[in-house]
């Protein structure tokens, strides 16, 4: 059996790589530049006949569709025919999740959806201050949420490739606990043995940073108000991941650990 992951070189999809290969499965990595990944194969997941290159033997696919909206996916899908997809979905079905889930239905019977909460990984975005100095800026400090771990996203979803029984289902993904923002930088303190401060910032000033730094004012109204949403309302802690694999999804403090080279200088 061979499995095609794309978007590998990103979080979940260097995970899904790094599991598949450690278990002995015959993967490929879909990368547009070499990245040192195991069975990396060059090509381009918005060019669909790029994509039916590289699926030539493939079984089965890992798909990290890493954009907000679902334009050119279709003509991707029809590239991958009817071959079992795992795509990595999101919580809280926000439209471009939905829009693609709806294709990927349409196009193939022998699919799993992964919905998983908010990633750990998206603290990154705290590493430039941190290595800078001792504040982390940013909105709704006591917004609460069960963040997962990419390796726990990757789990599932080789899981539900290479055993029976997945194909059709909704996976609903989080981590073990919430951990509100002000504690994510207390955590990240503590693991690099500095002591880190969280200074609130309003939506407003959030939202002229997010704007500075590139963001689509579509992307923009619709974090910040499902941010603000989630202070009243957090995302459900879910037990599928241990149900799943047979262990506890790992906690925010295990992945900054596993990350603590990231926040140092």
């Amino acid at each position: 059996m061979t499995i095609l992951v794309t978007g590998a070189t990103g979080k979940v999809g260097r995970q899904a790589v790094s599991q598949l290969h450690a278990q002995g499965h015959d993967v490929r990595a879909l990368v547009r530049r070499p990245s040192g990944l195991p069975g990396e194969i060059p090509g381009d997941l918005t060019d669909a006949g790029s994509v039916k290159q590289a699926l030539d033997g493939v079984d089965k696919v890992f798909l990290v569709w890493p954009f907000f909206d679902a334009d050119n996916l279709a003509p991707v899908l029809e590239a991958i025919s009817d071959r079992h997809i795992v795509y990595l979905s999101s919580s809280g079905e926000p439209p471009w999740a939905l829009a693609a889930e709806a294709l990927i239905e349409q196009a193939t019977p022998r699919w799993t959806f992964l919905r998983p909460t908010g990633f750990a990984g998206n603290a990154l975005e705290f590493a430039p201050e941190i290595k800078a100095g001792d504040v982390v800026r940013a909105p709704f400090g006591k917004m609460a949420r069960p963040l997962i771990h990419e390796y726990d996203m990757a789990a599932v979803g080789v899981l539900a490739l290479t055993e029976d029984g997945h194909a059709g289902k909704k996976y609903e993904l989080s981590g073990p606990e919430l951990v509100t923002q002000i504690e994510q930088v207390q955590i990240i303190g503590d693991v690099i043995g500095r002591p880190l401060r969280f200074e609130e910032l309003s939506p407003e000033q959030a939202k002229a940073d997010m704007t500075a730094a590139g963001w689509p004012q579509q992307l923009i109204d619709s974090a910040l108000g499902a941010w603000a949403g989630m202070l009243e309302t957090p995302e459900a802690i879910t037990s599928t991941v241990e149900e799943l694999t047979g262990r506890p999804a790992k906690t925010f403090r295990e992945w900054a650990e596993d990350h603590a080279a990231d926040f140092r200088a």
